[in-house]
């Protein structure tokens, strides 16, 4: 039977592979996926925890940061299809001015 320790390995993965995700790509799908990764890690955390505690708090807040993640990535879809309307890419390192 999985333990606490081994829920909290698995979020660290993830989250570690989120961040890596965040840092290293340049595509902004690729990180509006790697930060969904962080969040579904977060997510696990609090699942695993309000398990072990007993309480329903953790899981509470775990479908209000559902929630948040979903609203999150409609957002910044929509601002994706924006931004590739306007400068026809979706690399990070080529959306470097405010305006133009």
């Amino acid at each position: 039977m999985p333990t606490l320790y081994h829920f909290l390995i698995l979020s660290f993965i993830l989250f570690l592979i989120g961040v890596a995700g965040v840092l290293l790509r340049r595509n902004i799908i690729i990180v509006l996926m790697s930060l969904e990764l962080i969040f579904n890690s977060v997510n696990i955390s609090f699942a695993a925890f309000s398990y072990y505690l007993q309480t329903i708090t953790g899981t509470v807040f775990v479908v209000f940061n559902i929630t948040i993640a979903a609203a999150e990535v409609a957002i910044g879809l929509a601002i994706l299809v924006a931004v590739y309307r306007r400068r026809q890419t979706v690399y990070v390192d080529e959306l470097n001015e405010m305006r133009g």
